[in-house]
């Protein structure tokens, strides 16, 4: 080979390895997504959302990556590829309920009490590429959303840290609403309707009051739905107990044994946050979950043994509990439409260039009820949590306004059904296999 020849081919070669650099220069980033705190009837539609509208963008985002158990996966690189699950497979998580990846109550500690768990965090991002970090959950994982996004500024490898509001408590400031509240609005609604006709129809000589209690630790919105089980047409005698309302037991009972006498019934919803006036919860434990907070469960049976000592009536309780987050039978299509919405607005503005964010719910129009697609800065989300307005409830405490109708009215409606055999809904589950693991073992 002459010395032209051999000149000639080296050049070749070296525009070969330069193209072969540049292309593993360009090589898209990878996204994270994981589920967090209490999942809901529609959660995974959110994850639905985000994973399809990645998946339109092969040439700016690589794989999908998910947290097994949430930001508990990211944190000891137990990592999901959702590449291997099938479109048929994701399209289904929009029906189908809880956390299809795992979801989990862990709260990473502050900067300054354990900046190692969020370098961590960034640590497993770099050895996997990744670049965009979508986080859906409620208040401490917007928190938590917020940290990262500072963090990876500091350390030098840029992240785009995306919020994707999910709470069925509703207690997300900014947006009008949270994803997962709709539906377990609609089953709460439901239930009370469905559980006061029993009652009402067994009063004569049997139970003559009817508690729910239903989730709600500091916001009462949840408890709130169950006024609209009571309509114009469809009369219910009902008393709702708001955590934002301090417990005045005297008043309580006057009001139950009024309506009972008037209409020989009554439901009661509780919420598990409602406060005696010394500032303890009704069914405080004593015991704190994983996030710090208190334990609570069993307000029902304290206004139950209540009703009976002090009035001498019948009555029975419920516990919605996961019931209530987990009834994807029942859900509302308002909710199902904004939780996918939710999930694909996030991808497309972490596209754009957005970062520490979290897509918004804004609503246009009640009647027609109209609703778009917003955005809110996450340092004005973490750390806030909204409550009920004053004038969403009536002056006496226990019923729901008008203003607080014309609000939840159309976040419960629509039907979305998911697909039923033998009478029984079909809900996927995902293969998750994991990802090979390139870093040292990390203890919690």
């Amino acid at each position: 080979m002459t010395a032209k020849k051999k000149a000639s081919k080296k050049k070749v070669s070296k525009k070969k390895a330069t193209a072969k650099s540049s292309a593993k220069k360009a090589a898209p980033k990878n996204a994270f997504y994981a589920q967090s705190g209490g999942v809901t009837a529609v959660i995974n539609a959110s994850a639905c959302g985000v994973i399809e509208e990645a998946r339109k963008h092969k040439g700016k985002i690589g794989k999908i990556y998910a947290g097994r158990n949430g930001i508990i996966g990211a944190l000891t690189e137990d990592l999901i590829d959702t590449s291997k699950e099938s479109a048929k497979a994701i399209a289904a998580l929009r029906h189908t309920p809880s956390g299809a990846f795992g979801s989990c109550r862990f709260k990473l500690k502050s900067l300054e009490q354990n900046k190692r768990e969020y370098e961590r965090l960034i640590e497993v991002f770099a050895a996997h590429n990744i670049g965009y970090f979508f986080y859906n959950g409620g208040g401490d994982s917007a928190d938590t959303c917020y940290k990262v996004s500072q963090l990876s500024k500091e350390m030098g490898y840029p992240i785009q840290a995306i919020h994707v509001p999910k709470t069925v408590d509703n207690d997300l400031p900014i947006t009008d609403n949270c994803p997962g509240f709709g539906s377990v609005a609609k089953y709460i609604a439901v239930s009370t309707r469905e559980a006061s006709f029993d009652v009402a129809s067994m009063a004569k000589t049997s139970t003559k009051v009817f508690i729910v209690e239903v989730m709600g630790r500091h916001a009462g919105w949840i408890a709130a739905a169950g006024g609209l089980a009571s309509t114009k047409d469809t009369p219910i005698p009902i008393v709702i107990l708001f955590p934002e309302v301090q417990f005045d037991q005297p008043k309580f009972l006057a009001k139950v044994n009024d309506l009972v006498k008037k209409h020989g019934y009554c439901s009661v919803v509780v919420s598990e946050g409602v406060k005696w006036p010394d500032g303890r919860f009704l069914a405080e434990s004593g015991i704190k979950d994983a996030f710090g907070h208190s334990q609570l469960g069993g307000a029902a049976t304290v206004i139950a043994n209540m009703i009976s000592s002090e009035l001498k009536l019948k009555n029975h309780w419920a516990v919605a509990d996961y019931l209530q987050r987990a009834a994807r039978h029942v859900a509302s299509k308002t909710d199902v439409d904004m939780a996918y919405a939710m999930g694909k607005a996030a991808v497309k503005y972490a596209l754009k260039g957005h970062n520490s964010i979290m897509p918004t719910v804004v609503r246009k129009s009640n009647k027609p009820f109209k609703w778009e697609v917003g955005m809110a800065d996450l340092s004005k989300v973490a750390n806030v949590e909204k409550m009920m307005p004053a004038n969403f409830i009536t002056k006496d405490g226990f019923g729901i306004t008008e203003a607080c109708r014309t609000y939840m009215e159309p976040l419960i409606k629509g039907e979305d059904y998911p697909p039923y055999k033998d009478g029984m809904p079909q809900y996927v589950r995902l293969k998750n296999i994991g990802v090979p693991k390139k870093l040292k073992k990390f203890d919690l």
